[in-house]
């Protein structure tokens, strides 16, 4: 191999040796851990693979669902996550599901590597995917959460480039827990793109339910086993609870429904102002999407964080394996350089490890309500507040009042000058609700374009808009 043709393999070398060395080194400490060579104080927390999901692979493979079980909560093809570790026949069922969940986690930071070396993006996310993931100790390989967000990040990076794949993926992900179908909430909803994306996940989604619940009866039996959960211990508005038992309310902490929960006074009261508070998140969203005015090539990627970071903290259940769904989806967002979420992304990671913190190392005192497990409860739920409040902020201020104020600016300096405002939007956007730009295309507003032509000011070589930097 020549000298010059051997300087790029060099430099991709040098550019990703330290985040696949910090992978490896913080992956191997994972894999100690749920093998039980290092311990961390507290409950265990792969006794959910050996007691539960152990238990779930058995009545599947029986040719049924679980739907006697009330602890299974998770929509169709979750039994494929549950049964995946049959891949591995050789190996007993937890150990089988410990490695394909690092599998999983080194699918996704293989694919923030390839997408960070891309023009317009960075290696941030993969960084952000190893601290997080790290941060969560054990519990991020001792749930399948972890192959559920492998798949929403896919779908986040297939979507510019790929859209009916982006699709397809988004409905598998909604179909393996729910919780992807808010990458949708910045989809484009017009034009070719749109058609494609939302088409196939519609079929998708539709395709692999008839097929799933065809396959063993009780496929849809979760709608109604998440109908009664309560409020749990760890989220926000357990923290009502945890204050009230310094000043002698009487309720208790039970296993209710496959979690730790609160049951007594006004319990039910907070669990329904929960999801009053979680409808709200969603009416902002609605509002948002109906208000905003450009899209850039991050916007899916912001929307969806920030809709996930809504749903996760005003949830009545915030399990430490949900913060999981927030590192892939931030770490997203950090891949991409035209994204706004860098402050509320990297709140994340400092929430991660606080979990780690209440769960499992101080979760005793979490559920005795003690002052250790309570604080690092309390730090946690504060930064998943504050990263919420500043997501919103940040998506709303760079695609409806960001832009209108542009706007403004130009129709002011226009008539100044005697000309109408120029009609382009900004490199790498497209203006009106739910238009996303094809990479590397700049696109005007139905309004700007039925106007009739307007002079062209000359524009100098040093003041032309760079290239937009391409999704995908």
């Amino acid at each position: 191999m020549t000298r010059a043709g051997s300087r790029p393999l060099w430099d991709a070398v040098r550019v990703l040796a330290p985040p696949v060395a910090v992978w490896a080194a913080t992956r191997a400490v994972l894999l100690l851990c749920v093998f039980k060579v290092l311990v961390l104080p507290g409950p265990d927390v792969t006794s959910d693979i050996t007691g539960i999901y152990h238990g779930w692979s058995e009545v599947l493979k029986s040719g049924s669902f679980p739907q006697d079980d009330v602890t299974w909560q998770y929509p169709p093809a979750a039994a494929l996550a549950v049964l995946s570790p049959g891949l591995l026949p050789f190996l007993d069922y937890a150990s089988a599901f410990f490695l394909l969940a690092c599998a999983a986690d080194a699918a996704a930071f293989a694919l923030f590597l390839y997408a960070g070396r891309r023009p317009g993006r960075r290696l941030t996310g993969a960084w952000v995917w190893t601290a997080g993931v790290a941060l969560l100790g054990p519990t991020a390989y001792s749930r399948y959460d972890l192959m559920v967000t492998a798949v929403a990040v896919a779908a986040l990076f297939a979507a510019a480039g790929r859209p009916r794949l982006s699709g397809v993926l988004m409905a598998l992900g909604a179909l393996l827990k729910v919780w992807p179908v808010l990458l949708l909430t910045g989809a484009p909803l017009r034009g070719r793109r749109a058609r494609k994306l939302w088409g196939a996940a519609a079929v998708g989604a539709l395709a692999l339910t008839l097929l799933l619940v065809a396959w063993a009866p009780g496929g849809l039996a979760f709608l109604t086993f998440q109908r009664d959960r309560g409020t749990e211990v760890e989220s926000l508005g357990a923290l009502v609870f945890h204050l009230a038992r310094q000043f002698g309310w009487d309720g208790e902490v039970l296993l209710n429904y496959g979690s730790v929960e609160f049951v007594g006074p006004y319990v039910p009261l907070v669990s329904f102002l929960a999801l009053v508070l979680t409808a709200a998140a969603f009416g902002w969203l609605l509002l948002w999407r109906l208000r905003a005015r450009e899209f850039t090539s991050a916007t899916l990627a912001d929307a969806a964080f920030t809709a996930v970071l809504l749903f996760v903290t005003t949830s009545r259940v915030i399990s430490p394996q949900y913060m999981i769904w927030l590192v892939g989806t931030a770490a997203v967002c950090m891949t991409l350089r035209a994204s706004r979420m860098a402050l509320p992304a990297f709140l994340v990671l400092p929430a991660a490890g606080a979990t780690l913190l209440e769960f499992p190392v101080r979760f005793a005192d979490v559920v005795s309500s003690q002052a250790p497990g309570v604080v690092m409860l309390t730090v946690r739920n504060g930064l998943l507040v504050a990263a919420s409040l500043t997501a919103c902020r940040r998506l709303w201020r760079s695609t409806v009042t960001g832009p209108r104020r542009r706007r403004a600016g130009d129709a002011r300096r226009a008539a100044g000058t005697g000309h109408r405002p120029d009609a382009e939007a900004e490199p790498g956007t497209r203006r009106g609700p739910g238009a996303e730009p094809e990479p590397g295309t700049v696109a005007t507003s139905r309004t700007e374009e039925a106007a009739a032509p307007a002079p062209v000011l000359p524009v100098s070589p040093a003041a032309r808009p760079r290239t937009p930097a391409t999704a995908g």
